[in-house]
């Protein structure tokens, strides 16, 4: 019978869409730490609930050093130090992303307005 809270390996990777590169890769960095049994890795609720908070992370544009630190405060100094350093990480990354959104509509705005103009160049014949 297998254990159904733990994931083995290939199954992890496909849980959460990750090459087994980087998988590998964030247990190297000491992101997760799976159970060991000879070669085999399985993962259980603590890996998979680090992994969900690994890729949120990522997808928030965290470092993966930032986010190693997060989570190693909050195994050592509890949940409110983490909250508090979660919150200036999550300032920076705030302003960060709207300074990108600013960038990014005046982009779509430039390459809107040159699309026009060939557009009535085409038009002109």
């Amino acid at each position: 019978m297998t254990d159904t809270s733990r994931l083995s390996f290939k199954e992890m990777c496909a849980k959460f869409d990750v090459t087994p590169r980087t998988l590998r890769y964030y247990e190297y960095i000491e992101l997760l730490s799976p159970e060991k049994e000879g070669r085999a890795r399985f993962y259980g609720p603590r890996e998979t609930a680090r992994m969900t908070l690994i890729l949120r992370g990522r997808r928030f544009g965290f470092s993966l050093e930032e986010i190693r630190q997060w989570l190693l405060m909050y195994a050592k100094q509890g949940t409110k130090s983490q909250f508090e350093t979660f919150l200036s990480l999550a300032d920076r990354q705030l302003a960060e992303l709207e300074r990108q959104r600013v960038e990014l509509d005046s982009t779509i705005e430039d390459l809107r307005a040159l699309r026009l103009t060939a557009t009535k160049e085409i038009e002109r014949g």
